[in-house]
């Protein structure tokens, strides 16, 4: 699970960067707990409830942002931090009993077989995303005004790409949480992207470095008797410390 988390969250993670998404990745990764609360309450997968609640988010603040001409940056965030709290208060308000440290942070060493499954199916639509689409994702990528103006259906790329990165947030919430989980969607594009070739490489090589920040962070956590979602966030933090210049 380590490891599949480690390689589905930076290839994901690429395509946010290239297209500067990534504040939408955010606000989805906080999006997901209203609708995880409300799938417990009712009794359905609560991995369903978190999808649609991420992705509802998301389409929320896009549609504030383009009605009322607000700053993106400032719409984002206000609905990022709405979401988390409306998540949090459902807990009480529906007597959940949820763990909601593990929820926010992971708990890698309890996933089962169904949470790994959920992985492998956000890492199959990732694929198909890919696959179906990669010249679309590349020209949306380099010029997204110039992808508008020969035609190609951007708002639904972006709407697609969000339901994907949803699937990956709530698959990989189990392993290291709904909050850390943007540090492996970051950190692991950010060393060399300027050197590689194409996207598809940028992908491959992210998928590469977060297998390996993975793994570490696991390995440490058995070591030193600690949680590896958190060492797995500060390994991502460790991954940009050498090349920061502080001044």
């Amino acid at each position: 699970m380590a490891l599949l988390v480690g390689a589905v969250c930076p290839a994901t993670g690429t395509l946010l960067v290239t297209q500067r998404r990534l504040l939408q990745a955010n606000l989805i990764s906080h999006a997901v707990l209203p609708g995880l609360a409300i799938a417990l309450a009712v009794g359905i997968d609560p991995a369903l409830g978190g999808v649609v609640s991420g992705v509802f988010g998301a389409l929320v603040a896009e549609r504030l942002q383009r009605r009322d001409g607000r700053s993106h940056e400032a719409v984002m965030n206000t609905v990022l931090a709405g979401f988390l709290g409306l998540g949090v208060l459902l807990i009480p308000l529906l007597n959940l009993r949820l763990d909601l440290e593990s929820v926010l942070f992971g708990d890698l060493l309890a996933v089962g077989t169904t949470d790994l499954g959920r992985t492998l199916f956000a890492a199959a639509s990732l694929l198909l995303l890919v696959v179906w689409s990669y010249r679309s994702l590349v020209f949306l990528g380099v010029d997204p005004d110039g992808a508008a103006a020969v035609g190609l259906p951007v708002r639904s790329l972006r709407l697609a790409l969000a339901c994907v990165t949803a699937l990956v947030v709530v698959s990989a919430m189990a392993a290291v949480g709904v909050v850390l989980v943007i540090a492996l969607l970051c950190a692991p594009v950010l060393p060399g992207l300027q050197q590689v070739a194409s996207l598809r490489a940028a992908m491959v090589r992210a998928s590469l470095v977060g297998v390996a920040l993975s793994a570490a962070g696991f390995g440490l956590a058995l070591l030193l008797n600690l949680p590896p979602g958190p060492l797995i966030g500060v390994a991502c933090l460790g991954l940009l410390l050498p090349g920061a210049k502080l001044r």
